[in-house]
């Protein structure tokens, strides 16, 4: 392999020659038509998923609800004015378990009249699985409604009116799914991509001994580096700019593209230099990926004591509604990126060959 006149030169043929091995990646193919299926499908795919997300927009779907108890009339009127809710009455508390253990109804609820006066409900309701959350939902409404009836009819005895609890606003559950699922999936999934990608591109090398050729050519380790970390780390970007037009085309618009397209490259950056940083610490495949994918999960816990989560930075960038935080973020981001591209700058003339060879 010649140098092709120059050190940027060897970078370049080296990202072209790991994006033409791509094709030979099933696993990275596969992960590529996925998002491709989703960001191509998108308005067909969301309103199916939408009702995982919020179980609530799931239209046609009822519960049957089994009620006992002594104040189980008020309950039912209550319950026969909620969609996708079908009460049953019941005579007895029994009765209802009953039912309930031989699946005649989806969830129960057994009220009685506490000794302070309070009316008190007892739940009965799966607690595993996609149905579970439909009938805790279903259920979630009814019960609020019933607590504001008792609330009203209530009312007159007390000696201060309280303060009227405000209507909650109206959601939209396609839009909230979209810009705060769908987008950050799309964005960052390329991300965590490429740094599985550069692990799997430098320990191949390392395990194939096809770096002891690339380094008996006239190239530096760190051209090589570069170039792998150029190919895997610009890939992020370019996908996620791919989809964001495939969302546009399919009529989800995406605010502040290039700003998203930013945070994608400059996290990308940092994942993909950690993964070549462990890819050449540990020069074993099954190691590196490892320890990659627990770097991952930690750094993705360690997020959650940021000011703002990137998934939230990353929806309200989407919706055109970004905060100072958020604009914050974003350049934090580019920072960790170039620190990121720094260090390994530094590190890699630093590691010594023959070792890393004879390791492998």
């Amino acid at each position: 392999m010649s140098r092709e006149g120059s050190p940027l030169g060897s970078r370049l043929t080296i990202a072209k020659r790991e994006l033409a091995t791509l094709k030979s990646e099933k696993t990275i193919v596969l992960a590529l038509v996925i998002q491709l299926f989703v960001a191509a499908f998108s308005s067909f795919l969301v309103v199916g998923l939408v009702s995982l997300y919020d179980p609530s927009g799931a239209e046609g779907q009822t519960v049957s609800v089994g009620v006992a108890g002594e104040q189980r009339n008020d309950l039912v009127a209550i319950a026969n004015q909620q969609d996708g809710v079908q009460p049953i009455v019941y005579d007895s508390a029994a009765d209802v378990r009953e039912g309930y253990r031989n699946r005649a109804i989806d969830a129960a609820l057994i009220t009685n009249q506490r000794s302070d006066g309070t009316i008190g409900v007892e739940v009965i309701a799966p607690d595993a699985g996609v149905e579970s959350t439909l009938v805790v939902v279903s259920l979630q409404e009814t019960l609020l409604e019933y607590e504001r009836y008792e609330r009203d009819q209530r009312s007159q005895f007390l000696d201060e009116q309280p303060l009227g609890v405000p209507e909650a606003p109206a959601g939209n559950s396609y839009y909230g799914f979209t810009y705060t699922v769908l987008v950050p999936l799309l964005i960052l999934l390329p991300v965590f991509i490429s740094g599985s990608l550069a692990v799997d591109a430098v320990t191949e090398e390392l395990e194939r001994g096809t770096l002891e050729l690339l380094a008996v050519a006239p190239i530096e380790l760190r051209e090589i580096v570069d170039g792998k970390l150029l190919a895997a780390a610009g890939l992020a970007p370019v996908q996620a700019a791919l989809w964001l037009v495939l969302l546009e085309f399919n009529g989800t618009s995406v605010a502040n593209a290039p700003a998203l397209i930013a945070v994608s490259g400059a996290l990308a950056l940092a994942v993909v230099s950690m993964g070549i940083g462990l890819a050449l610490v540990t020069a074993d495949r099954r190691q590196a990926q490892f320890l990659y994918s627990f770097g991952i999960l930690t750094i993705a816990g360690v997020t959650t004591l940021l000011p703002e989560h990137p998934l939230n930075t990353i929806a309200k960038l989407a919706i055109d509604s970004p905060t100072a935080t958020t604009w914050t973020a974003v350049v934090g981001y580019l920072c960790i990126g170039l620190v990121a591209l720094v260090v390994v700058q530094f590190a890699v003339p630093r590691i010594d060959v023959d070792r890393l060879l004879g390791s492998a």
